[in-house]
């Protein structure tokens, strides 16, 4: 009897050992979890800096990171919006998942086919500021607002935070 209750002890010991194993390699640590990259055609464009791709046949709302649009009762709203339109409505694009935001939509870099990042086009066309330390973005920001262009061709722009709070605060 002893000798059984080794082996079921051997036994229980190797299964809980598999069992602890399968779990470390199938389930990442918590900030690798976090970023991936997908594939998939984009479905819609709800503004200049978040778009529905679709992922494993359903529309997944993508938040463009490190920069901010304006909103589209702002000047250059509506221009922003088709600007991302024209580059990657219907496009089949790459995006690189940095997490996501208190809305639950995912937060990353969208790559278009030819390779170029939408979210550095918009800041480089003068659509939206940068929001992240990415020295590329600051210096496209940079560029943006000594040429004017874009929404830099104002006086005195409006960010697009501050816009949303005073919107808030009227409430």
């Amino acid at each position: 009897m002893p000798r059984m209750r080794r082996l079921t002890s051997l036994y229980r010991s190797v299964w809980v050992s598999v069992f602890a194993v399968t779990l470390a390699v199938l389930l990442p640590a918590p900030g690798f979890a976090k970023s991936f990259t997908f594939a998939g055609v984009v479905v819609k464009i709800h503004d200049g800096d978040t778009i529905s791709v679709v992922r494993r046949g359903h529309a997944e709302k993508v938040r463009l990171a490190g920069i901010d649009c304006p909103e589209l009762r702002q000047s250059f709203g509506h221009r922003a919006k088709n600007f991302t339109s024209r580059l990657a409505s219907g496009q089949m694009v790459t995006v690189r998942v940095q997490g996501s935001d208190d809305h639950g939509r995912r937060l990353g870099v969208v790559l278009l086919p030819d390779g170029r990042s939408l979210n550095r086009e918009l800041v480089a066309a003068g659509l939206a500021w940068k929001t992240s330390k990415n020295k590329q973005l600051a210096q496209l920001e940079q560029n943006a607002r000594r040429t004017k262009r874009g929404l830099w061709a104002d006086d005195d722009p409006t960010p697009p935070w501050e816009y949303r709070k005073a919107k808030s605060a009227k409430r």
